[in-house]
Parts: C-alpha cells; structure tokens; sequence
C-alpha cells in the first residue's frame, strides 16, 4: 500500500485505502483514505451519523470491512486481526472499568487479559495508577469513582501492555473541564513517555485544537479534509476557529430536521452505526 492521501511520509501506524462498511445497503463509512504516522495525535471530528465510530470499530477489529484494506500497527486488518489487537488499545464510548472491582483489580485483570508476564504486572499496575493520579484511590471500588477519574482508570487498563497505538472514542464525553484537562495532560505524557500513536474522535473542537497534531473531518462517512487544526484554519480566515472549519465542510446537518420521530430515528442510527 502506498501511502493514503494528504498522509504524511514516513512510518504509518494506520493507513487505509478505500475502507468502506456499509449496512443494510447504506454506506455508512465511504472508501476512506486514511493514514496516521507514528508517534502523532490524530483527531476525527464529525456529525453525528458521519461514521467515526463505525471506522474505530473497523481499525480495532470489532467489525469487518465491506470493502478496501488497512494496515495497523504494522498488520493487514483484514488477515492478520489477533496481531492488529495485541498490538494497540482501545478506549470505547460506553464504560469498560468493572464498577465492582477496585481500580487496582482492574488494573490487574487487565494485565492478565494481555497476557503481561506475572513478574511484571506489579510494577506495571503501580505505574499506571501513578502516572494517572490513582494511587490513593487504588483500593477503592471504581462504582466511587469520578466521571474523569474512570476514563483515567481506562485509559491505564488499556495501556498496561504498551501499545504502539491507543485508539479513544470520545474519550472526554460528559466530562467537566478539570477532568478533560486531566485527560488530555495523560494524553499527552503517555506520547512523551512511551512515543504512543494516539487517535481519538471528538465532538469537541477545543479539544481536537488544543491536543491533536492534525484532524481528518469525517461527513457523510466520507473523509472529506485533513490538516493541521493551524492550517485548516488558515484555509477559513484569520479569525477562524476549528468550529468554523467543521460548519464550513460539514454545513446544516440534515440529520437534526425534522419531527421527534425524524430526530429519534436519527439518534438511534448514529448510536448504532456512528
């Protein structure tokens, strides 16, 4: 595979080519191009509806293409899945910290799941609850938890096996501003520390401002720009703001007209599918 257009040279931890799915014949991710170098933040930004979550799916192996092909984390998504997951991690919308564990037993049941050798899973636990502000809460059920202090806990769960690549949807969803800062702060040291590739989706263009190196914005399950969030900006005007961008490419969402049945109809279809 060559590499996806407007990708930068160099190594890729994710580069697609056409990667399409498409359900019960609407095409919900539409031949995308796409490639993320190592060692960078990337952001999807989108409507909802426009895909993102679908192509996180696709890229963490939790559905299968309809069309294209992908490599990530160096391993054809299509022929070598077992490699592609052992090899990244995976932050999903919905909760996936065990309320009924501690945040250390979580921590620990996840270090077992990859397989991290046992002489190892201490050290690597009592990193990941320092690195993340856990340690005081470490024996405290993660259902006492705070909103932030579980992504924290999620993130940590998904990086105890050092992926050369995380993957987060929505990672700072129904968070309040001290938390996503915090969030963002872990973002980033766990590229400073360990080099990790980061991609994320976001509905929150601060976010995908402040953190990501460059963003792709997804409509219409279509990859319809890519840049730096300076230079998509630049493109607008002087003054432009990232939210300025998304309206200039994503214009009148179609999707919020309409009655409670139009609106209820398109909810559930962008929960399903996007």
């Amino acid at each position: 595979m060559t590499n996806a257009a407007d990708g930068p040279a160099g190594p890729l931890q994710i580069e697609t080519r056409g990667l399409a799915k498409v359900f019960d014949g609407r095409t919900v991710v539409d031949h995308v191009d796409l490639a993320v170098r190592s060692g960078e933040i990337f952001g999807l930004i989108g409507p909802n509806g426009a895909g993102k979550s679908t192509l996180i799916k696709m890229l963490t192996t939790l559905l299968p293409p309809s069309a294209g092909e992908a490599r990530v984390a160096g391993y054809d998504l299509r022929t070598r899945p077992q490699a592609v997951r052992a090899r990244i991690g995976y932050v999903p919308q919905l909760l996936s910290a065990d309320g009924a564990l501690t945040g250390y037993e979580n921590l620990l049941l996840s270090a077992r799941l990859y397989l991290i050798p046992r002489a190892e899973r201490l050290p690597r636990i009592r990193e990941a609850l320092a690195m993340t502000g856990l340690e005081a809460a470490a024996d405290r059920l993660a259902q006492h938890y705070s909103g932030g202090m579980l992504r924290r806990l999620e993130i940590a769960q998904s990086t105890l096996h050092r992926p050369a690549l995380l993957i987060m949807d929505e990672p700072t969803v129904g968070l309040d501003p001290v938390a996503r800062d915090m969030v963002w702060d872990h973002v980033r040291d766990l590229r400073r520390r360990y080099g990790t590739t980061i991609l994320i989706t976001t509905h929150v263009m601060e976010e995908a401002d402040a953190l990501c190196d460059r963003v792709g914005i997804l409509h219409g399950g279509r990859l319809e720009k890519v840049g730096t969030p300076a230079a998509l900006k630049a493109e607008i005007g002087p003054d432009a703001t990232l939210d300025d961008v998304f309206a200039a490419i994503a214009g009148h969402d179609k999707e919020t007209e309409g009655d409670l049945h139009d609106v209820r109809l398109a909810r559930r279809s962008a929960a399903e599918h996007g």
